[in-house]
This record gives structure tokens, C-alpha cells and sequence, in this order.
């Protein structure tokens, strides 16, 4: 099927709260659609649910989305030729086009009281049939309907869905879908309160504000037939439709607050990257032509396209994640990285029992770059580079079949050593140095440089000596070696 000469595409949240790592999936993609095709992205917040409404949201979501590189061309931020762009402001607009169907019995008032409505759910749900409005007001003659008007009875107005017969569809990635017309409910369009749902304001929206295509969650396909048939009860030509896959734990279930984060300000939180983000979320639902694994929002705005896009649930794993953010971490310059990791360091930069310069947090951050999955594990991963002595057992500086005492014999060897060392002091001198003195002592190596590494870091797990040592310099070095054998004579009483 051939391109439309307009392409527009739209994200059209509802100001509920953060922002789903499904629905940056439907932005991102509906963003590369648009940006591959040279077409235009616009904004339009959908807020008639006023009860489900949380103040600031739009704020908070164009803040999270411009971090993310994610800009529009058009909306209630920017304005342009196809505003309002917040539905609560286009009611007149709905009120028009909902008269249209009116006056062309497309649609119809219904006066059903809700505990009408009630009874006839209880009585469906009791002869086991499918919960679906019963129709009760359809036939309702226009003269019966103003007298209920006049006589002050509320009502909604229900779109009239075919009886019978086929409703065929074209979703753009599984192509024709068929709907039976007796299974399709006749559902409100227009509240008693006069305020339209989703289902009528989107269709309404997207025709007058010239959308190509309609980018939307797979979950969304059962109300597909009535979107198709509320464009052709108004004779209005069809965008196209996507419906993207679901996004799938990978235990196969879907995404949930209580399996993990759902919500891309917890992921940015954390210290994921808007680069790795971007990159991961593009690969749920879309496959390139190539292998290529990392891109960056430039080359998907070229790469991207329809036909890499797939129908198969896209599975959310966080390994692949934790993978891409490392990968950036690793691309960036130590001193940007610095800048970025500053406020999770903020409490130990303040509490420090001394001066932490710029220079001490660039080498810090160089030194632990390389195993860094997310920026907020720096808290944690440095936490012994910001005090004066760490805490740990005794036991831990003894190595393997070492002993205490002979622990401490090495310990003393070494702060005898460094204390006159005159070299510069850097990892790689500290290394070949120091690894010379344990050969000249006839020493093993793991006696030596285990307790080192635990004197200074107070980790069973962590950097080598050389590299954390080169980072502290050799005041603090030598302080925290004689804080180790400290710890030792004071286990063994000494």
C-alpha cells in the first residue's frame, strides 16, 4: 500500500501519572514512523477521564520525553493549525460532530437509568450471556426523544452498531482482522455529562487533525471494528493502523508494578541513560535489516519503518537493558560521567572526613566506569573512596591459608615499604613495584595483595589494590593499611 502524501502521526496520552515503558514504546515508535517518512509528530492530551486526572502530569511528561530526545512538531506546548490540543477544549467540537450521526441515525440517546443498566447486567451475567447493552432505546423515535429531554430524563448517546453481518479491518502489521457485527456492543460515545469517551473523542480528533497513522497498544484491537465503523458512519477516509505487540516480563506475563518498574521516570531514577532507553525500547517491536544492536535516535529516525515492525509480543529484558546502559556508560568521557553520577553522591561528597575535589571524584568514576550498569550503583560501588577507614571483620584480610599473624607480618612489610616510596604514584608503578618487593620477600602473591585490597577497601569483592590505591594516594593508602593491622592486633589481643 502506498504512502499517504501527508504523514502525520500523534501521541495522545491521558494525564494519569508517570510514564509507562509501554507507552515511550507507542511514543518512540509513532516518533520514528513520522521522522523516517519526513512527516510530523504532535501532541494531544487526552483529558476527559477528570477523576483518573493528576496535576502536572503533561508537565512531567514532556519533561521526561525531551530528556529522552523525543520532540514534537505540534501541540498544546507549541501550538499550530489543528488546536486545541487538549480535548477538554474541543467539546464544542464534539457536540457538532455527534449531531451529524444524530440527524443520520448513526447514533441514538439512550434515557437507561443506571440501575437499569444494573439489572440488565446482573439478569445477562445470571443466563450466562455476554454483558452488552440490550438496545432498549434504539428505536426510540425522535419526538420520544425530546419529550425525555424535556421532561428533564439524563441520557447518554450510543453509537448504533450494525445487527448483523461482517466488520473487516486492516491492522498494517497482521494485515485483515474479522469481526462478527452481533458481538459488537452499541457504546456510549457522548457521557450524560455531554463529555465525549476515548473511543469517540480519538476518532473525531484524529480525522480533523489529519492523522495518517494510528499507533496504539495491541490491547486496543477489540474496539478496533467500532473506531473503522465511526469512520464510515461519518464517510471520513481511514489512516492507517498499528497496533503494537505487547510487552511481555520474561516469565511471559504482563508488565506489572509488582514484578519491577514500570515507569520511565523510576528507570531515569535509577541512572539509566535516555541514549540506552531509546535503543532498548526501539527493539521491542522493530527488527533492522542488519544485526546492529546499538543506534543511536539519529540513525533509528532513518532506519526506521513499518516493515521492520512485528506482531509477536516484544519480551522486556532488563539484562539486555542493564547491557545497553553499561554500553553507554562506557562511551562517555570520565569527566562528563562525573557530572551525571554528582547527585548520587551527594550525601557522601557531604559527610567525607575530607576535601573531595573534582579531580578525586574523575578518577574515582574512571576507575569504576567499566563495571557500571546503571549511575546509581556509584553510591554503593565507591562508598569506601569517601570515608577515613573502612569497617570489615578481621578475618576478612586473611587469604585463603594464610594466617593472622603472618597477614599482619605482610601488611607491615608493605607500610614499611610505601612509606618510603619514592616513585610516582600511579597504578602501574605501584604494581610492578610492589609486586617486585613480594618476589624479593619469596612471598606469595595472593598473601599480599588480598589483605592490601581488603585494608583498603573493606570489600571481598571490589578493584584491584594497585587501582584503588593509585586513587586514594598515599596518605590515605598508608592509613588504611595501618588501620588493617590495627584491626588484626586488636583480634588477637595484642
Amino acid at each position: 500500500m502506498s504512502e499517504p502524501e501527508k504523514v502525520r502521526l500523534r501521541l495522545a496520552p491521558s494525564p494519569t501519572g508517570f510514564l509507562h515503558i509501554g507507552n515511550l514504546r507507542t511514543a518512540l515508535f509513532g516518533y520514528l514512523l513520522a521522522k523516517s517518512m519526513h512527516g510530523e509528530f504532535i501532541l494531544r492530551i487526552e483529558d476527559t477521564d477528570e477523576k483518573r486526572e493528576v496535576e502536572g502530569a503533561v508537565d512531567s511528561l514532556l519533561n521526561v520525553l525531551t530528556w529522552l530526545g523525543i520532540n514534537f512538531d505540534e501541540g498544546p506546548h507549541l501550538g499550530g493549525d489543528y488546536g486545541p490540543y487538549i480535548q477538554t477544549r474541543r467539546l464544542d467540537i464534539y457536540q457538532k460532530e455527534i449531531q451529524t450521526l444524530l440527524d443520520n441515525r448513526k447514533a441514538y440517546r439512550c434515557f437507561c437509568t443506571p440501575e437499569r443498566l444494573t439489572e440488565m447486567r446482573e439478569e445477562q451475567q445470571k443466563n450466562k450471556q455476554a454483558p452488552r447493552y440490550d438496545r432498549h432505546c434504539r428505536n426510540l423515535s425522535e419526538d420520544e426523544a425530546q419529550a425525555k429531554i424535556k421532561a428533564g430524563e439524563s441520557f447518554v448517546i450510543r453509537q448504533a452498531m450494525p445487527l448483523d453481518g461482517v466488520v473487516e479491518v486492516y491492522d498494517e502489521l497482521r494485515g485483515a482482522i474479522k469481526f462478527q457485527a452481533e458481538d459488537l456492543d452499541d457504546h456510549v460515545l457522548i457521557k450524560a455529562n455531554g463529555v465525549p469517551t476515548y473511543q469517540f473523542a480519538s476518532v473525531v480528533d484524529d480525522h480533523l487533525m489529519e492523522i495518517s497513522h494510528v499507533t496504539r497498544g495491541e490491547e486496543w484491537l477489540p474496539s478496533f471494528p467500532k473506531n473503522i465503523l465511526l469512520y464510515q458512519a461519518f464517510g471520513w477516509i481511514l489512516p492507517k493502523f498499528i497496533h503494537l505487540p505487547l510487552i511481555l516480563n520474561k516469565t511471559g506475563g504482563k508488565l506489572s508494578k509488582r514484578q519491577g518498574d514500570v515507569f520511565v521516570e523510576d528507570y531515569k531514577t535509577k541512572g539509566y541513560l535516555s541514549e540506552a532507553l531509546i535503543n532498548f525500547c526501539a527493539f521491542l517491536g522493530w527488527h533492522g535489516k542488519t544485526d546492529q544492536e546499538i543506534f543511536s535516535l539519529e540513525e533509528l529516525e532513518k532506519e526506521f519503518s513499518i516493515a521492520g515492525m512485528g506482531a509477536s509480543p516484544a519480551v522486556f529484558d532488563l539484562e539486555k537493558l542493564n547491557y545497553l546502559n553499561g554500553y553507554y556508560i562506557r562511551q562517555m568521557s570520565p569527566e562528563n560521567l562525573v557530572d551525571l553520577v554528582k547527585p548520587y553522591l551527594t550525601e557522601a561528597i557531604a559527610t567525607a572526613p575530607f576535601n573531595i575535589s573534582d579531580e578525586y571524584l574523575t578518577k574515582i568514576i574512571s576507575l569504576e566506569q567499566e563495571r557500571l550498569k546503571v549511575l546509581g550503583e556509584i553510591t554503593q560501588a565507591t562508598a569506601y573512596f569517601f570515608v577515613d577507614q573502612s569497617e570489615y571483620e578481621a578475618q576478612l584480610l586473611v587469604w585463603k591459608k594464610s594466617d593472622a599473624e603472618k597477614t599482619k607480618t605482610n601488611l607491615q612489610t608493605l607500610a614499611d615499604y610505601l612509606a618510603v616510596y619514592s616513585g610516582d604514584w600511579t597504578k602501574e608503578n605501584l604494581e610492578s613495584s610492589i609486586k617486585q618487593l613480594i618476589a624479593d620477600q619469596g612471598g606469595q602473591v595472593g598473601d599480599y595483595l588480598w589483605p592490601m585490597r581488603v585494608a583498603l577497601t573493606g570489600r571481598q569483592f571490589s578493584p584491584g589494590p594497585f587501582e584503588v590505591a593509585a586513587v586514594l594516594g598515599k596518605e590515605i593508602t598508608l592509613k588504611r593499611i595501618k588501620g588493617a593491622i590495627n584491626i588484626l592486633n586488636l583480634e588477637s589481643g595484642s
